[in-house]
């Protein structure tokens, strides 16, 4: 066999330049030992940073997958946080050390809005699918899930004493749902756009929704059953429950199938917001005192909601002053008047507080109430920038203080250029106003400096300046130790596209968008402020040219100079007579990017037409040409001492390929926008690449060995998994489709789970069968016999039963996965499980799970089960087993807390104190001394 080349694996590394990704909220988080509003949370791609707003740094990275984060929900408790992602999927991370280890998969597409109950037992999704689910955190399974909507889900709110729910939608439409029937009992038409946020206020009797306009509706929610609980006269079905008029001519109408309604909904009013366009998100801090919206602008618009005491004292002091006006009016006409009436509007309870001006257009707001009455603000804007905001609620005019701003990590528009240093340490990125220099190890920022919109760029033999060729046709060269600009030359009287170094490091060739090519030399001059020596760059040649210039490249011995023009050829050039020498031609569409070999007998082209094509730099032929990408290609280069290349496209990938054998080596998966652009390393071990996702990405080559067949045989396995994922959800025998369905949906995982579970009842099977055989054997001897050989995988196991091997494998399975694995689970397989299911609840062992397991299998097999004879004597065990057991079970938890409960009384008679109580106490009291202390220092200053 002969010798195989050999290709090593490049592998992500890691995720940097990016702050805050635009598609997900921000939230605050508490960490352990940390104060209150110090820590933020935001998607960054496919992870989420924890940052500390106060140093600026990261402090934790929740690591994702491959698919983006859409949405971040810490829990009430702030231990947890749930992640939604675009492919539907959630999971629930741990604040503590950033692991995860609960995942619900229900949603077909992105999750759009996740909302805990009060106590944090309970999490609803609502997906762009217009699905809306209800997930168990403690059980780590789906409850059900509701369909009802028509766009994406917008917003869910839990209620906190009633077990409803509350969904709003790009459908227009509210929703309220009853969770105990899982049914809609309400939907509210009231909108006339798509509600794009939602909030309760006022213990939860008044509901404010968001649309596509100035105006945030105010509605007023009673309870129904509880005006009959106090007595008041039912109401009559048939009547709008609706009765407000609406000046602005809104229908409103609700879901009157219920005998029995639970709460009405009147239009109180509304609030007008100054922005004119839609709100974009609407929140609350967690009392739901303060009201925090924005719309596509930089104003953040906060509004607060005056408590019960407050708007009673606002209205005594509005009828004080009708009261003098009606005395006044009297005086002048002379005429008794009538006592004045004072009507109670919505502008009395709640009002505007301040408005916040951010230095960029918002996304996403957060805002988070703290002692002494201070707001705390945090905002993610459009610009790859966090800036959170602190402001005294009790001030009659308060003024909102900017306490930080987190730009440093990333650039504000997309890098659209990136540059290694020659020691492989430093890279280099650039975008619309700024210049970064980071170190390659920690991915720090060692330099941030202010430049033009940048196209192109590369360091300066000696790594202590960098040069950048702008889009208005300057070049910029910057000095690195002291970060400032040197010098600006205008080049070219258009954008400058491309430039490239000389091989023998003397100057550049640079090509611009006025059809030229223009030769530069680097000189030291000597500075007339500082009378030091500093590099400049002198014109010595141009090459005029019939069409705009994309991309210029020398070859590695100097010989030629490549041009890729916008006609979509390449022309090539001698270096030293600028004679023409071959001319390039066979792409559709302007090449946009090239490189040559370093052996100089190859050249690559990459094109806006998706294809690459491999030219022999002797006689100009094309050996190959080959279909890329499925958008453009944005960049292509060289691994260093190789034929082999890296190309990147619009098609969100990047991909390495040999242009001897002309073969696809590997896709680097991981970008979620367009890239534009990436360096290789001198040494060829670190690639970096840049995407509109904001994101830069560092790829390290490692020591694994990539076999084509088996790269070709595990796309197509991805493949496969991605059809399958996309599949129909399935079908439950004997339901309909309905308002509430089962939450899981069929995954690769639990159709593996179900297979595991397969071939642990065939092995099951196998060993009964054996085991059968040899009593059968023991019998016809008359002796007992060497019992047969165990399975190798008991034997794994620890010699377990083929019983017991079955429940290790249910147990294994995850539980919010159990449901559908079943689902999947072929029907030769009940008998045989429910069999096993009551040895296991005779035995006493894990009883809740095999309760659950059954419980779901008799639901979803009812008609097979029931009409199978053989299975009437199992199921009556069954059923009288599972009584005792769970009432056995319920006992025990019964007396187990009771003892506990006796404990602590004990303990609190003998101690004289209340239980837990003592130590918070004494550091209530702490507190209050500390308080003390701090006012009489301020007194005294």
């Amino acid at each position: 066999m002969g010798l195989t080349k050999q290709y090593l694996r490049y592998a992500a590394s890691a995720v940097f330049g990016v702050i805050g990704s635009q598609k997900a909220n921000i939230a605050y988080v508490t960490l352990r030992g940390g104060e209150k509003g110090r820590y933020v949370a935001v998607a960054a791609c496919e992870q989420v940073f924890i940052w500390d707003v106060r140093k600026g740094e990261k402090v934790l990275i929740l690591q994702g997958q491959k698919h983006e984060v859409t949405f971040l929900c810490p829990s009430p408790d702030g231990v947890h946080m749930a992640v939604g992602y675009e492919d539907g999927a959630v999971r629930i991370f741990s604040l503590l050390n950033g692991e995860s280890n609960v995942s619900f998969n229900g949603h077909k597409s992105g999750v759009s809005v996740m909302r805990y109950d009060g106590l944090g037992a309970r999490l609803v999704t609502g997906s762009k699918d217009t699905d809306v689910i209800v997930w168990d955190i403690i059980n780590e399974c789906g409850l059900y899930r509701l369909r009802g909507h028509k766009d994406v889900v917008t917003q869910a709110l839990f209620l906190r004493d009633k077990n409803l729910l509350v969904t709003s939608s790009k459908d227009s439409f509210v929703k309220w749902w009853d969770l105990d029937t899982q049914h809609c009992f309400k939907t509210m038409v009231g909108h006339r756009s798509e509600v794009w946020g939602m909030a309760l206020l006022n213990q939860e009797n008044r509901l404010l929704t968001g649309s596509a306009d100035s105006e945030l509706r105010a509605w007023d929610i009673s309870y129904l059953q509880e005006e009959k609980a106090e007595g008041e006269p039912k109401v009559k079905k048939g009547k709008s429950l609706l009765d407000d008029d609406d000046d602005d001519g809104e229908e409103e109408g609700v879901d009157e199938s219920l005998e029995e309604r639970i709460l009405s909904c009147k239009k109180a009013g509304s609030i007008l917001r100054e922005a004119r366009d839609r709100v974009v998100s609407l929140t609350t801090d967690a009392k739901a005192r303060v009201i925090a919206c924005h719309g596509n602008d930089s104003v953040l618009e906060l509004f607060t909601v005056l408590s019960e005491g407050e708007v009673q004292r606002k209205m005594t002091k509005k009828l004080k002053k009708a009261k003098k006006k009606a005395v006044k009016a009297q005086e002048d006409a002379g005429e008794a008047a009538a006592e004045p009436v004072v009507e109670r509007t919505l502008k009395d309870e709640i009002i505007r507080l301040a408005n916040v001006k951010a230095s960029a257009k918002i996304r996403w707001v957060d805002c988070l109430s703290c002692v002494g009455g201070e707001l705390k603000v945090a905002l993610l804007l459009q610009n790859n920038t966090i800036e959170t905001y602190s402001l005294k609620t009790s001030d009659k005019a308060p003024a909102a203080n900017k306490t930080a701003r987190l730009t440093l990590g990333g650039h504000r528009t997309d890098a659209r250029t990136l540059a290694f240093s020659s020691d492989n340490l430093a890279v280099l990125s650039a975008s619309g106003d700024t210049v970064k220099v980071w170190n390659r190890s920690t991915l720090q920022v060692i330099r941030t400096m202010a430049c033009e919109y940048a196209l192109c760029s590369l360091f300066v033999p000696g790594d202590r300046q960098i040069i950048l060729g702008t889009k208005s046709g300057k070049l910029q060269i910057f000095e690195l130790a002291s970060g400032t600009l040197l010098e600006t030359v205008d080049a070219h009287n258009g954008a400058l596209w491309s430039l490239s170094l000389a091989p023998d490091q003397r100057g550049i060739v640079t090509g611009g968008a006025d059809k030229t090519v223009k030769f530069w030399e680097f000189e030291l001059i000597k500075d007339q402020e500082s009378g030091q020596k500093r590099l400049t760059v002198k014109h010595t040649r141009t090459l005029q040219l019939e069409e705009d210039v994309l991309c210029v490249k020398f070859s590695p011995d100097h010989r030629l100079l490549a041009v890729s023009l916008l006609d979509c050829t390449v022309k090539v050039f001698y270096t030293d007579t600028l004679k023409f020498f071959l001319s390039l031609y066979g792409h559709k569409l302007p090449v946009l990017c090239l490189d040559i070999s370093y052996d100089n007998t190859l050249i690559a082209t990459g094109s806006a037409d998706r294809n690459v094509k491999i030219w022999g730099l002797d006689f100009g032929d094309c050996h190959r040409s080959m279909f890329a990408h499925d958008d453009s290609v944005m960049f292509l280069q060289f691994v260093p001492k190789t034929h082999l290349f890296f190309t990147a496209g619009k098609d969100k990938k990047i991909k390495q390929w040999d242009a001897d054998k002309f073969e696809h080596i590997q896709t680097l998966e991981g970008h979620h926008r367009e890239v534009w652009c990436l360096t290789i390393s001198p040494n060829g071990d670190h690639i970096v690449s840049s995407s509109h996702d904001k994101s830069l990405r560092l790829w390290e080559r490692t020591r694994e060995p990539i076999i084509l067949e088996e790269e070709r045989e595990m796309e197509r396995e991805a493949e496969f998994e991605e059809s399958m994922a996309k599949g129909d959800a399935p079908v439950v025998p004997g339901e309909t489709e309905g308002e509430a369905a089962p939450a899981g949906k069929k995954t690769v995982e639990t159709v593996k789970a179900a297979e595991r579970i397969m071939e642990a009842l065939e092995l099951f099977r196998e060993e009964s069968r054996k085991m059968e055989e040899h009593k059968y054997a023991c019998k016809n001897a008359g002796k007992e016999l060497p019992p047969p050989k165990p399975n190798p995988i008991l034997v794994a196991f620890g010699n377990v039963s083929p019983s017991r091997y079955v429940l290790d494998v249910l147990k294994k399975v995850k539980s919010s996965e159990l449901e559908v694995s079943l689902l999947v689970l072929p029907f030769p397989y009940v008998p045989e499980l429910l069999t096993l299911f009551n040895s296991y609840i005779q035995q006493g062992l894990e009883v809740e799970l095999v309760c659950r397991c059954l419980f779901f299998l008799l639901k979803i097999h009812f008609g097979q089960i029931s009409s199978n004879h053989m299975l009437l004597s199992v199921i009556d065990e069954l059923r009288t087993n599972t009584l005792s057991k769970v009432c056995e079970i319920r006992d025990v938890m019964g007396f187990n807390s009771a003892a506990l409960q006796f404990l602590q009384r004990e303990i609190e008679s003998k101690e004289d104190v209340m239980f837990f109580a003592e130590a918070t106490g004494q550091l209530k009291e702490k507190k209050k001394r500390r308080r003390k202390r701090e006012r009489a220092i301020l007194t005294i200053a």
